[in-house]
């Protein structure tokens, strides 16, 4: 005190432990130094301290200006370095002069305490006067002394100016016919406005239990109100730590389309499904087509997946890019050795995000849904069926069935079977008519090399059948024949008749000969040969000849209404 008396807060002691009993004198003497200091800790720390003892080497021990002797023992070490947290100055003071510590030293206790006790965390009264509810006195009291709040009472009390006097004062002027005085309160309606003061205390009020901004804004609203008292509850919200870790997702950003490929079986997305159905399986969607390949797996390990994708790859070809998760399958160095090597570049989606995904996760919802609704057979035969009514169904975003944009047609499934089959009805027409043909009809059978008579179409002849023999089929029923004047024609087998002997050989060669021009004109189709490697067309010499009137000539006659009439 400034009369040099010394008031004491408050006393500490305690016995000695008895591995304490064994220390030396410099070590208890330096003891009770740490224990007082660790006792009081709430009072000194942060505080000047001055530390008195009456063991006079301890002021060269523990000097706050001087370091700890190299020499010195372990413990006394370390208690200089819990000194060295404090703003300590220590004196001496002889022992006689010393007697409120050392009678305590005297009067020693009967248990021994062997944790130094501390007091709790309060320290100071104001902090929970602090916390106190606020009443209308205390806003009383802080709107006489606030200087805006007390020249709005007194405008409300006596009258407002005709202009505003200040910005401060133009929340409450533009609010002028509904503020009201009530026992020294400002009231804004059936809300009482909160000076400065109380706002912080308010707005903790309001904020008991984490409500959230708009159950604390819609409370607020209800009692009190001040300048921007919206912001300052979004900001205690927003500042409050327990509040932002317990928030729910924020909004979500707006959607990023995949960039759609240029050409079929150019990205692919693919993903694991399950266990379903004690299944797993791997889904690979061509995003360009939407074509789905479904695998069933044993296990998802990257082998197997590597294996599956080489299957695909056997049927489709290789892709240019691969989306996928952050599963270990498709994050492993097998993998990532796997797509290197084959020239695919491998994205992986956001973790903890399958939109990211989402072509491959929406193949998943779908093939789940479809096996679901599928009750007979294996889980192979319902995946067979699934796949095959996906893949020729239009899609909704491209509009095409996946068969179609992937494979460039659709592929045949039952529905087909109700559109009328032209070609089929055709067939069944010739067959018909080709039974009821072949019932009057005879099957001969005629080779190359055969001697035949071909039908003689020339005009004005009177021979029916010339002779020759068989060099080439052309067709099914026709026939190309070779002339005894080498000339080519080319005849239906209807046309054809058998030849079983030599007309070069019998009687009859004369009148073949004698006849040859009366054979139709024809152009000679030769036979390729080394000499001639080009078809040459020949025309008979005698063509002009045998060229004859189809039809009779017409009498030409002048019109019997004429004849009176002279005619140039």
């Amino acid at each position: 005190m400034d009369d040099g008396s010394d008031k004491p807060i408050a006393y500490t002691s305690r016995t000695l432990t008895s591995a304490e009993k064994n220390y030396s004198v410099l070590e208890k003497e330096s003891l009770a130094i740490i224990f007082g200091i660790k006792k009081f800790h709430q009072y000194l720390y942060g505080h000047p301290v001055t530390i008195i003892t009456d063991h006079k080497p301890l002021i060269g021990l523990f000097r706050e200006d001087k370091p700890i002797p190299t020499m010195a023992a372990s413990r006394i070490q370390r208690w200089a370095l819990t000194l060295a947290a404090y703003e300590y100055t220590i004196v001496y003071k002889e022992g006689s002069l010393n007697g409120n510590a050392d009678g305590l030293s005297r009067l020693p206790l009967k248990t021994n305490i062997e944790k130094t006790p501390t007091p709790g965390d309060t320290i100071l009264l104001m902090e929970h006067l602090a916390t106190t509810p606020v009443d209308a006195k205390q806003i009383q009291k802080w709107t006489r002394k606030d200087t805006i709040l007390s020249m709005v009472l007194r405008y409300i009390l006596n009258g407002w100016p005709s202009k505003c006097p200040s910005e401060d004062i133009r929340p409450y002027y533009s609010r002028k016919n509904e503020l009201c005085s009530q026992d020294g309160c400002i009231l804004w309606g059936g809300r009482v406005i909160i000076p400065q003061p109380g706002r912080e205390a308010m707005l903790n009020e309001l904020h008991q239990g984490h409500p959230g901004i708009t159950r604390m804004k819609s409370l607020a609203r209800s009692y009190i109100w001040w300048p921007g008292m919206d912001n300052d509850l979004e900001l205690t919200v927003v500042n409050c730590y327990s509040c932002q870790e317990n928030r729910k997702l924020p909004a979500e950003a707006p959607l990023h389309p995949w960039e759609y490929p240029s050409h079929p079986w150019s990205r692919i997305h693919i993903d694991f499904a399950g266990p379903f159905m004690n299944k797993s399986f791997l889904i690979m969607v061509d995003a360009y087509s939407k074509w789905i390949d479904i695998h069933v797996m044993n296990s998802t390990t990257s082998e197997a997946t590597i294996a599956k994708l080489q299957q695909t790859f056997a049927t489709h070809g290789l892709c240019d890019l691969i989306i996928s998760d952050n599963g270990a399958a498709f994050t492993s160095k097998e993998f990532a050795d796997y797509v290197k090597s084959n020239g695919i570049e491998h994205r992986t989606s956001a973790p903890w995000h399958p939109a990211s995904n989402g072509c491959a996760e929406r193949a998943v919802q779908s093939f789940k849904e479809g096996m679901k609704k599928i009750k007979e057979g294996t889980i192979q035969e319902k995946l067979n069926r699934f796949l095959f009514n996906y893949r020729i169904t239009p899609q909704t975003t491209t509009g095409l069935a996946p068969s179609e944009l992937l494979m460039k047609r659709k592929l045949k499934s039952r529905l087909d079977l109700v559109f009328p089959n032209i070609e089929k009805r055709v067939q069944e027409r010739q067959q018909k008519q080709k039974h009821y043909h072949d019932k009057k009809s005879v099957n001969r059978q005629i080779n190359v090399g055969h001697g035949v008579f071909a039908r003689n179409f020339a005009i004005g002849s009177k021979i029916k059948w010339i002779p020759g023999e068989v060099i080439k089929q052309s067709g099914p029923l026709s026939f190309h024949i070779k002339l005894q004047d080498g000339r080519v024609i080319r005849r239906h087998i209807d046309h054809i008749r058998v030849r079983n002997f030599d007309c070069t050989n019998n009687e009859n060669e004369e009148k073949c000969d004698n006849d040859s021009d009366l054979f139709e004109p024809e152009i000679t189709i030769p036979i390729s040969t080394p000499e001639t490697e080009q078809p040459q067309i020949e025309k008979p010499s005698n063509m002009t000849e045998q060229m004859e009137p189809r039809y009779p000539k017409r009498i030409r006659k002048e019109p019997s209404h004429l004849k009176d009439f002279v005619l140039k």
